[in-house]
């Protein structure tokens, strides 16, 4: 009798964790609609970022891969993005139907380019500095989204150097949260290859930006760097951000100890009300991702500094992204930004953001 119910107890459990985790999985697909970059000619007002583009996917294909073969070949090309005049701090301008420039991200122009060298010359060629910003998006990402969310961080922040999307094949797709585990790792070789030519010529440096499940590849793409011994990348990287890291603490641990000495200035921007983190939690069965830590003891001795932006939430994508889509936070990190270029040793290991512009530590 009590094994039959102990039996019972157990179906029970499963079916209610299947349909916990399809509410999940139907939770991020309502909240997370995917359009495609559309060409428009831009407008005089507007402003063209440029920014450049490492992938595999299909340069005919900007939109969901799920269940699709992975490709073997890096694909990589320029694009002007027109960011409107009338843009908001935060915000992606998608277009109702027909795009228009004035109102609308569009894709000005494109160019593409003759595999990884013609990458580097066109990176080098546009910009007289030697430093480079990376950027690796998260899960359910196309390449459209990637390549707009890139153009307003660089229009939000005014980056000037030159920045590249490396657009792993993510599926694009709520369902396909394995399938982009397993690209990320399918990724690794290409990226740390891609890194080694950014940083070939003395005095060149590359800063990494990722965001959710983008930075596991960039620790994953770190730690087999160090156990290649290829120290010369490793001491090339001028800075690591990684923004709601969709990471396991442990594992995070495991790869920044397999890296060595880290990467500084190396920051984790958390926010503790992050929906899709913990529902990524639910999905890995670990309820604490990297990007939901409330304090500094799981990066204890780690030499990271880890910045709260929960105050700073304002509900946009499931407070996923709060560092670059809340417009309160884009304004406080831009006076870190500037702050920590004067005096960076200002900034303790776990830092709490206000709602008003400053720290509370």
């Amino acid at each position: 009798m009590e094994s039959a119910v102990s039996a019972a107890i157990g179906i029970l459990t499963f079916r209610l964790g299947r349909v916990a985790l399809f509410v999940g999985v139907g939770l991020l697909t309502a909240c997370a609609p995917h359009q495609t970059a559309k060409r428009a000619a831009p407008v005089p007002a507007a402003e063209i970022e440029e920014i450049f583009v490492a992938t595999p996917r299909s340069l005919s294909s900007t939109g969901q891969a799920f269940g699709e073969q992975r490709p073997r070949r890096m694909n990589f090309f320029r694009a002007g993005i027109s960011v409107p005049p009338t843009h908001e701090t935060g915000k992606i301008e998608w277009p109702d139907e027909t795009p228009d420039a004035a109102t609308d991200f569009v894709v000005a122009d494109t160019q593409v380019l003759k595999g990884q060298a013609g990458l580097l010359r066109s990176v080098r060629g546009a910009h007289s500095g030697k430093e480079t910003l990376v950027f690796v998006h998260g899960y359910n990402n196309t390449l459209s989204d990637s390549m707009y969310r890139l153009a307003q961080i660089r229009s939000d922040f005014e980056i000037t150097m030159p920045t590249i999307l490396f657009s792993w094949l993510s599926a694009g797709d709520p369902r396909g949260y394995a399938y982009d585990r397993d690209s990320v790792l399918f990724s690794r070789d290409d990226f740390v290859e891609m890194l080694d030519g950014l940083t070939s010529r003395p005095g060149e440096r590359v800063f990494l930006l990722a965001h959710s499940m983008g930075s596991h590849l960039v620790m994953e793409a770190l730690r087999q760097a160090a156990l290649q011994g290829d120290t010369e990348i490793l001491s090339r990287i001028s800075g690591v951000v990684l923004m709601s890291p969709d990471i396991d603490p442990d594992l995070f641990r495991r790869q920044a100890e397999a890296i060595g000495p880290l990467p500084q200035p190396f920051l984790i921007f958390t926010s503790r009300q992050d929906r899709a983190l913990s529902i990524a939690g639910f999905i890995t069965g670990r309820k604490q991702r990297l990007g939901l830590i409330d304090g500094p003891d799981k990066v204890k001795g780690l030499n990271v500094k880890v910045v709260d932006f929960t105050a700073l939430a304002d509900g946009e994508g499931y407070n996923h992204f709060v560092p670059v889509t809340s417009p309160a936070a884009v304004n406080v990190l831009r006076g870190m930004i500037n702050q920590a270029g004067e005096r960076a040793s200002a900034f303790g290991d776990y830092m709490v953001l206000g709602a008003q512009p400053g720290l509370v530590e």
